[in-house]
């Protein structure tokens, strides 16, 4: 009976296995099926322009345009808000709304929002365009990049190309989708200053645009049944009874896209600034170092998304080598001073080439104040530590002391004795980095030293 006891519980846990395996196998199943049913369920894709047009944004728009096509989406909407941004990242957006194979409908929401500048032209390339009420489109006309208030005969030849060279742009999508060209081209050249922005209903008037909707819902309504014409042929769309879905930017594009602004530029430069001056002042600290490096690349990436003008980061960087230079040069803290004020003038230039791209003065001065305070500390620091070594028997008494190489002496470098750095010069043959030496002579700031004959290095 034992052994018959025993075999049962055996069948039975067999039995218990095999339904337990059914059931995970059928979920499984059900759940795949969800999602290809999900994945198959015509939607909606939604995207979202909000604030400036940079590589970000457009690598956002045509990620998700391809993605559309690849899922055989009945319709994309893209609804905009934005003063502008760059031609380059508006034009690679324009390329990829004229290139689809799917419907693209764009559209200027919520009530308030624009599409200025770089955004009209998006409003226009779209198959539908359309806006919400108490909404503005145009004022397209180029930002000329230019450092001064007054142009010279080629920065004015300059303007002029680019200038033409927008207005025939716009001028090419409005005919490509049957709209008022000569409106869109003088919103572009600024030639009357009536038709430099319109309102959403002089929109729809001037034939700019195809549709006032009130919101998405509205929109979706009035697009029903409407005929598309896409580069290959025409699509009848019936987008009022489908399932709606908003692709959000991705964790890193959000990432990227926070960075890519005047402010954070600005913030993440002179952090870097700031680590890395830290880090050669204090060698061996290696923290500072590393964050003020991946900080610099970061500030050089979102500079790179932004009309900078290299006037100003040049004077920042010269800022940066008379903060280095304060460490080396006894100046009393008039190359410190001198540094704070290029990296101010730097800072107020580095985004003066567009009006869309201004840094905010409040951080320009909190920086600054951060800058001189955390320098007149070093300079205290350093006058204090000077009156120390006077207090304790001058600087003479130092002489016969032994110091550690902390740069090759060639003849000069700098050397560590007592806790300090001190700036100092060989006699006779050259010190290798981490040599002893004799202190023979103090003149100033400076120490005359005597390599020692074994040449023996420091054990750290």
């Amino acid at each position: 009976m034992r052994y018959n006891g025993e075999r049962m519980s055996v069948r039975g846990l067999l039995v218990l296995r095999r339904a337990v395996t059914a059931l995970l196998l059928s979920a499984g199943v059900l759940l795949l099926g969800l999602n290809i049913a999900r994945a198959a369920a015509p939607t909606v894709r939604i995207l979202q322009i909000k604030g400036t047009i940079n590589p970000v944004t457009a690598g956002y728009v045509v990620r998700n345009i391809q993605q559309a096509e690849a899922d055989h989406a009945p319709l994309v909407l893209i609804e905009v808000d934005t003063p502008g941004g760059l031609d380059t990242s508006m034009r690679e957006i324009v390329q990829a709304i004229v290139n689809s194979r799917v419907p693209v409908v764009t559209y200027v929401a919520p009530a308030g929002a624009r599409a200025a500048s770089a955004g009209m032209f998006i409003v226009l390339a779209g198959h539908v365009a359309a806006m919400a009420p108490n909404t503005a489109i145009g004022a397209a006309h180029p930002v000329a990049l230019g450092a001064s208030g007054e142009q010279t005969s080629q920065d004015r030849v300059s303007a002029n190309k680019a200038e033409a060279d927008a207005a025939a742009y716009a001028r090419s999508i409005a005919e490509l989708r049957g709209r008022n060209k000569d409106w869109v081209e003088g919103a572009v050249r600024l030639t009357d200053t009536a038709s430099g922005s319109a309102t959403a209903e002089e929109a729809l008037k001037l034939r700019v645009i195809d549709l006032v909707a009130t919101n998405r819902d509205d929109l979706l309504d009035k697009l029903e049944g409407r005929t598309v014409h896409l580069l290959t042929n025409d699509v009848t769309i019936h987008p009022r009874l489908l399932p709606q879905e908003v692709a959000e930017l991705s964790l890193f594009e959000s990432f990227l896209f926070a960075i890519s602004n005047p402010n954070m530029a600005f913030i993440l430069l002179s952090l870097a600034t700031i680590g890395l001056f830290f880090e050669l002042a204090n060698p061996g600290a290696i923290l500072p170092g590393v964050v003020g490096g991946v900080l610099l690349l970061m500030a050089l990436y979102s500079l790179g998304t932004l009309d900078v003008n290299w006037t100003g980061l040049l004077l920042i960087a010269f800022a940066f080598l008379l903060f280095l230079a304060e460490m080396f040069v006894t100046s009393h803290g008039i190359l410190a001073v001198g540094g704070v004020i290029s990296f101010a003038l730097g800072a107020m230039l580095l985004f003066s080439a567009s009006p869309l791209f201004a840094l905010d003065l409040r951080l320009l001065g909190v920086v600054l104040m951060v800058l001189l305070a955390y320098f007149a500390f070093v300079i205290v620091m350093v006058r204090k530590a000077h009156m120390q070594r006077v207090a304790v028997g001058g600087p003479e008494a130092l002489i016969g002391r032994t110091a550690v190489a902390r740069t090759d002496l060639s003849p000069e470098g700098y050397v560590f004795i007592e806790g300090e750095r001190w700036q100092a010069r060989v006699e006779g043959e050259q010190v290798k980095e981490g040599d002893k030496v004799t202190v023979t002579k103090v003149e100033g700031m400076k120490l005359w030293v005597l390599g020692a004959r074994n040449g023996e290095k420091e054990k750290a």
